[in-house]
């Protein structure tokens, strides 16, 4: 029987189903010949999400049960919001989905796809969950890919970035209250402590500070700092995530 296979292109932006913290046998398969795939073109393996494979296996079913190959059934959310409401953090994202003949048949198809093969081999996307629905050796079957962020409350996203500015000689010791404050408005100096310098901005990734904040550090007036964390942009994108931060420089 033909392979009839479907994609959605990648994304940049809890479905509330049991999270498969371990992959199946058929889900192992599948998750194996990917990464057998990345590891020729010398990329880094796909580590398992329960969160997207929950959502996945979810969307499986329903393909299954409507007998049809789709990434947005009647009455189905979206992929980033299914994928969203099942848990899962992301700046990306993106799915492959198919019916057919088992996992290399599958896998075979993808692979000879220049779409669902540029999702397999992404480099920007590092995890996956998979979701598979067999009937008499016909295989269902929703790959979600992500790029993953980091799920981190307002602390730990202050904590991150108070530690990158110990790392330009910056005490970021001052209390954040004065930087959660100028954090919730766009403009001007609500906290009222008159700092040297405000600089706010909305990002997923926490490993940098952005570069004009980092050009005023290189000019070495500036000692101590606030910072604070409030609520980022979703976007209408559960999944998509995103944080708002502000840095007061003294």
């Amino acid at each position: 029987m033909r392979l009839r296979l479907f994609l959605l292109l990648p994304l940049v932006f809890s479905i509330f189903a049991h999270a498969q913290q371990v992959p199946s046998a058929q889900q192992q398969k599948l998750l194996d010949l990917t990464n057998q795939a990345r590891a020729q073109q010398g990329l880094q393996p796909l580590q398992w999400d329960p969160s997207l494979a929950a959502a996945a296996q979810a969307h499986a079913q329903k393909m299954f049960d409507q007998h049809s190959l789709s990434h947005q059934l009647p009455g189905e959310a979206d992929l980033p919001t299914r994928t969203g409401q099942a848990g899962a953090h992301f700046r990306a994202i993106a799915e492959n989905v198919a019916m057919g003949n088992g996992a290399e048949g599958v896998q075979k198809e993808w692979m000879n796809s220049p779409p669902h093969r540029a999702n397999i081999l992404d480099p920007k996307l590092d995890h996956v969950g998979i979701g598979v629905v067999e009937h008499a050796g016909y295989w269902y079957v929703a790959v979600n890919f992500e790029q993953q962020v980091a799920n981190a409350g307002p602390g730990q996203v202050e904590q991150k970035i108070a530690g990158l500015l110990r790392q330009h000689g910056i005490d970021p010791s001052q209390p954040p209250d004065a930087a959660r404050k100028d954090c919730a408005v766009e403009s001007g100096d609500a906290s009222g402590s008159r700092p040297l310098f405000v600089m706010r901005w909305e990002t997923s990734d926490l490993t940098r500070l952005p570069d004009p904040l980092e050009q005023r550090l290189s000019t070495g007036r500036y000692k101590t700092a606030s910072v604070g964390a409030c609520s980022g942009q979703q976007n209408g994108n559960q999944g998509f995530t995103v944080y708002r931060i502000a840095v007061l420089l003294y």
